[in-house]
């Protein structure tokens, strides 16, 4: 090492006058607090000094001087593990946690001040502290590693199961990953006191060590010790632990979530062993999770591109941030009066237009109902509830719609409807208002016709429930301006969602990518194969719904009208289009049963709507078939398919970012999100029949070959995309 890197430091040193130790977490090498190597031997030597000078130390206190407490493992290193890394991944864990450990079993007490995020690696120094103490605000605590196809492997695991018990720990914090403000951290205790500014936190955690000089052990290293709810061999517990694989099998729909599994297992078998031993099973499902590709697929969009997205990646650059104030949302229907809520949520003042006044009224009452849910569940107030419905207008006169710096338009999807709306507010808004269609189909530069200023247009397709779903899909049109684009994707970010770029073609990217998912579903059951094997096959292959019941809360009728728009302009521009699931959706329209919007699809629903069983007269129209197919073909099928069409999307430039096109098709129509997205399934592709296998392209190909074999040659790949991989080549970051 060199003098350089020996005099640095990521844990800063400083003993007051009553022998309190503060360790400052402060990384001199990057803007965030990581797991690096600096970090290790920084806080080991930080460690030898305490011990050295135990005499004359009467307290620890850890905090950190990043406005994150701290961020967590290094991830860049983590993905570039190999399974042939295994034994260095291993002992890396351990030498992270080593320091720890010795920290926790100091001899006098230890207190964590965190001051912001304390996310996976920042919450495990809290939990080895012996008192945490947070300061309030905005920020998170947690351990979300299983977000990220990996589990706490500093001490997480081990500590929150003794903690909090087997239970509570994998239901409440460790399986679903969950984050928590500082106030529902200090209910969950995983903080013990919360104060209300950061400038109170130090001194506060140097008066609870003057408080208590005594306090040395965490609970799980007292005498006595009992785990809460029960060690698995008691037989409080022991009775109920067989029952966990399936409620986390039920939990997870059947779909294979490796770090689920792995939590679980070092877990349990973490609480039967005395907490060295646990530790280091800990370390090694971590090892196995972070060398082998699920993890990769995960951490490459969930943190990485998630990551470049908020932080700009397909925004232009070079232009102005842009804050909307005064937004004009046309059409109260349903997409209407979500995008109402959210625009007012983020502190726009909205005017909801409709045909009627009472349409508008009705439309705002959504906004109502949503806010009173949240007040029910204690996660709002009277208060905020009158703030938020008083920046709402509902009206039927355009002229309201003065001093709108921002439209949305939210109408149905007629092209001659939409040029009317904008034709009525355009005389009223401002000059350089931003005009916004919010559709998932019909061609932009089409739309932009009906309006003179086709500069300032663009698409934003939104995803309902508009107040759930996190993404939003920004559509360029041919004539689109780069500072139209640009305030578009600000004003996604302005109502908290996560936006993706995508050039204009009819479908844009997402919705023209599940369609291919749908057909492909719909397709095998015209061949015969048991409507349950397909949903089941779905769920097990990360979907979040089943095919037949996604198909019909998408309608059947809307999807026949897509077909044949979709049909005739494949027509007018000389190319075929078709597929066999299509016949599947005319034979439902003429059985009357076009979905749930209907009472009737492949489903049955009674008359408020609830969905029963799979209908038996499905058989009829579609009888199942002697032989059925593997149900891993039923499952590669709908993945191959929409991964095939996202790879025409990059041919024909709809999609230009690996980025976009795994968070699109993850947060916006529901791939599997352990595959990583729709372009990292293709590029991480490791036949699950051939573990020790290739993994990327050619593997995803060859693959592809053998559904086409047996499929047909939908699955056939493009000679594009069989020279990017014969070229070595991968799709654009």
């Amino acid at each position: 090492m060199s003098t350089t890197q020996t005099e640095q430091t990521a844990v800063r040193y400083d003993k007051d006058a009553d022998g309190i130790v503060t360790l400052t977490l402060d990384d001199p090498t990057a803007s965030a607090n990581t797991m690096n190597e600096l970090y290790i031997e920084s806080m080991a030597t930080a460690v030898d000094r305490l011990y050295a000078e135990a005499e004359s130390v009467t307290g620890v206190v850890v905090t950190s001087a990043k406005k994150t407490f701290f961020a967590g493992a290094n991830l860049n290193e983590m993905v570039k593990a190999t399974p042939a890394d295994a034994q260095s991944v291993f002992e890396l864990a351990e030498r992270v946690k080593a320091g720890l450990r010795r920290l926790e079993t100091y001899p006098k007490p230890v207190v964590a001040a965190v001051n912001g995020a304390a996310l996976g690696g920042g919450l495990e120094i809290a939990l080895a502290c012996n008192h945490r103490i947070a300061a309030d605000g905005g920020y998170d605590l947690g351990l979300p590693e299983a977000s990220l196809g990996l589990l706490p492997g500093g001490g997480g695991v081990t500590r929150i199961v003794r903690m909090l018990g087997i239970q509570s720990g994998l239901m409440d914090v460790l399986l679903q990953g969950t984050r928590f403000k500082p106030a529902a951290a200090q209910e969950k205790g995983l903080v013990d006191e919360v104060v209300a500014t950061q400038d109170e936190l130090v001194p506060a955690a140097k008066a609870w060590l003057k408080a208590n000089p005594d306090a040395v052990q965490n609970p799980w290293d007292a005498p006595g010790y009992k785990m809460p709810g029960g060690s698995p061999k008691s037989p409080a517990l022991a009775g109920f632990l067989p029952a966990f694989p399936a409620l986390l099998r039920k939990q997870l729909k059947g779909a294979d979530y490796p770090a689920q599994k792995a939590i679980l297992s070092a877990a349990v078998e973490g609480a039967q062993v005395d907490f060295d031993t646990a530790s280091r099973i800990e370390s090694r499902y971590l090892t196995h999770l972070i060398v082998n590709q699920g993890s990769k697929n995960m951490i490459q969009a969930f943190f990485f591109d998630l990551q470049a997205i908020n932080a700009g990646k397909l925004r232009p650059q070079g232009i102005e941030p842009w804050k909307a104030t005064r937004v004009g949302v046309l059409g109260a229907g349903m997409m209407g009066a979500g995008i109402a809520y959210v625009c007012a949520r983020a502190g726009m003042e909205v005017v909801l237009k409709d045909v009627a006044v009472e349409n508008a009224e009705k439309g705002k009452g959504y906004s109502e109902k949503l806010l009173d849910k949240a007040i029910s569940r204690g996660r709002s107030t009277e208060e905020k509830k009158t703030e938020l419905l008083g920046r709402i207008k509902a009206t039927a006169d355009p002229a309201d719609l003065g001093g709108c710096d921002l439209v949305i338009e939210a109408v149905f999807e007629d092209p001659e409807l939409k040029e009317k709306v904008f034709a009525e507010i355009l005389p009223h808004v401002n000059p350089d208002a931003l005009l916004c269609s919010n559709t998932s189909t019909l061609p932009i530069t089409e739309l932009a016709n009906g309006v003179d200023r086709p500069k300032d247009f663009i698409g934003l397709h939104f995803f309902s429930p508009v107040d759930k779903m996190p993404l939003v899909e920004i559509i360029k049109g041919a004539e689109t301006s780069d500072e139209a684009l640009a305030k578009a994707y600000d004003v996604v970010q302005q109502i908290k969602k996560t936006p993706i770029v995508v050039n204009d073609s009819r479908g844009f990217y997402t919705s023209r990518v599940i369609g291919f998912m749908v057909n492909e579903g719909m397709a095998m059951l015209a061949e015969g194969v048991h409507p349950y094997s397909i949903e089941r096959a779905t769920t097990q292959a990360g979907y979040p719904a089943p095919v037949l019941q996604l198909s019909d809360e998408l309608n059947l009728e809307l999807m026949a009208k897509i077909a044949k728009a979709t049909t005739e302009a494949a027509e007018r521009e000389g190319k075929e289009y078709g597929h066999p699931g299509t016949a599947v959706v005319d034979k439902m329209i003429e059985a009357g049963r076009a979905g749930r919007l209907r009472g009737a699809g492949f489903y049955d629903y009674d008359e408020n709507g609830s969905r029963g069983s799979i209908w038996p007269g499905l058989a009829e129209l579609f009888p199942v078939a002697e032989k059925q197919l593997p149900l891993r073909d039923i499952k590669d099928r709908m993945l191959f398919a929409e991964a095939l069409e996202t790879a025409k999307c990059f041919e024909e430039g709809v999609i230009e970012s690996s980025a976009a096109a795994n968070i699109g098709s993850i947060m916006g129509i529901g791939f599997p999100p352990m595959t990583g997205g729709a372009a990292q399934f293709m590029a991480g592709y490791q036949d699950p029949a051939n573990p020790d296998g290739p993994i990327g392209l050619a593997a995803f190909l060859e693959r592809a070959d053998q559904l086409a074999a047996a499929y047909g040659p939908r699955f056939e790949a493009t000679p594009w995309l069989r020279d990017l991989a014969a070229t070595g080549g991968s799709f654009p970051a």
